[in-house]
């Protein structure tokens, strides 16, 4: 939510050359060997085809070696060595993306020219994103200081707009039924329209449903909210 698979995609465009996110997924193996396998042939294609290897939530396949206590941990930490080397002989840019860079094997660190830390954005930062996010039709106003204070990831501020949205869709397809029930209702054969207020063009959002979505995102965070 910071901007990390945005600036892979950046330097993407920046060289020319395709961004190929890798799914962890698709190239962790629970049987001995497989992962390994997966690896080489993604490494091999890459370098074939010229790719930026990116690997977001990079600590999920980069993470430290352990002491060797099972069959498990030797074949992870096997895996992690494997790794090691097949960075240092790719000839080509990889990317590492991790919201836990202490849980990635330091000795990854130190093979990584670059490590840049991507900070939660300052309040001024916060309001900007704010004003980009809301959708074209969206009818709210001004930013209020008592949104802008929290200490939210554009991502978050993303999410927030998500929730506020789908409840200014709810109330709008609530007040639409309404019109229409006044509409049928009317027992004088005359057809009669219920006029609104608000233009229907436009999408109202209130605060108590940002406030609210702020107060979810906060609590996923494992941040106080108040």
């Amino acid at each position: 939510g910071t901007g990390k698979t945005l600036t892979a995609n950046v330097l993407g465009n920046e060289t020319k050359k395709d961004v190929y996110k890798i799914d962890l997924s698709m190239v962790i193996s629970k049987y001995i060997g497989e992962t390994e396998k997966n690896l080489e042939l993604l490494f091999a294609r890459a370098e074939d085809k010229d790719w930026i290897l990116f690997f977001d939530e990079a600590d999920a396949i980069f993470g430290k070696r352990t002491n060797v206590r099972d069959a498990h941990d030797k074949y992870a930490n096997q895996e992690v060595s494997y790794l090691l080397q097949r960075i240092e002989d790719f000839n080509g840019l990889v990317i590492l993306a991790t919201n836990m860079k202490t849980n990635i094997d330091d000795a990854f660190i130190r093979r990584f020219n670059d490590v840049v830390k991507f900070s939660i954005p300052v309040e001024e930062e916060r309001q900007e994103i704010w004003e980009k996010s809301f959708p074209d039709n969206a009818d709210f106003g001004n930013i209020p200081d008592q949104v802008k204070k929290y200490e939210l990831t554009g991502g978050n501020i993303i999410n927030v707009i998500h929730f506020a949205g789908i409840r200014a869709v709810r109330r709008k397809e609530e007040s639409v039924k309404k019109q229409v029930l006044v509409t049928e209702s009317n027992g004088n054969g005359t057809e009669h329209h219920e006029m609104s207020a608000e233009n229907p063009d436009r999408l109202k959002f209130y605060l108590e449903d940002i406030v609210e979505g702020i107060k979810r995102e906060m609590i996923k965070e494992g941040k106080p909210f108040a």
